[in-house]
């Protein structure tokens, strides 16, 4: 049986925040302090309604057949371990406007493979079958998730992105997609041009190295 991957993880640094737009250094750095310092957006944050994390489409590739395996592991499935890619850690929080753990929700993510292929059949079955794909994991008392994939790739038509929906129990709460601060597609890309510069500063992440690989973090605000 494949072990989860664990759900916590040391507070990370921002890659290079000076080097970034000043509203995406803002946000990033306040997604870093959401993350980092449970006390502080139960306290001094929570004490105004944060903003809503923006929702984008689904996209045509959401699964129409989970996979067997379905954990927070996109990188093993059973015995098969996906060996391509840039192997990335993605920790995130769910919070309501007021600052509280979203505890109990459930956050999925799926994506391409590293040759931009997904599991399904409008990609032509070309995915490969050591990348999971798509993977769920519960929310944790803190609010904090955790998965372990690849670093999104580009391609035909669109920059490197993770698609991301959040539910808690029947109720669906927010469907978006994630970007890679820096990433050259990213102006080329329509749904990401669509984006004020504050909703791209909540949906595009840097990813800073770490000594197991890229690590990314994210902040998802949701109606309660």
């Amino acid at each position: 049986m494949k072990h989860r991957v664990p759900d916590s993880t040391a507070p990370l640094s921002l890659d290079s925040p000076a080097t970034l737009p000043q509203p995406l250094r803002r946000s990033l750095v306040a997604g870093s302090l959401l993350l980092a310092a449970p006390a502080v957006w139960r306290g001094a944050l929570a004490k105004e309604p944060l903003r809503l994390t923006p929702s984008q489409t689904e996209g045509p590739f959401y699964p129409v057949t989970l996979p067997a395996d379905t954990d927070n592991d996109l990188l093993e499935q059973g015995s098969r371990r996906y060996q391509h890619g840039l192997p990335v850690w993605l920790d995130g929080v769910v919070l309501d406007m007021k600052g509280r753990a979203l505890a109990g929700g459930i956050v999925e993510i799926w994506q391409c493979d590293h040759s931009g292929h997904y599991h399904h059949p409008g990609d032509g079955g070309r995915a490969d079958a050591d990348f999971q794909g798509f993977g769920r994991t519960e929310v944790a008392a803190d609010g904090t998730f955790r998965f372990r994939t690849i670093r999104p790739v580009a391609y035909s038509g669109r920059t490197p992105h993770i698609h991301v929906k959040v539910k808690l129990g029947t109720r669906e709460l927010l469907t978006t997609q994630l970007y890679v601060a820096g990433d050259p597609g990213n102006e080329r890309d329509g749904l990401w041009r669509r984006l004020s510069a504050a909703e791209r500063a909540a949906l595009t992440l840097p990813y800073s190295a770490g000594a197991d690989g890229l690590r990314a973090r994210c902040s998802l605000v949701v109606q309660g």
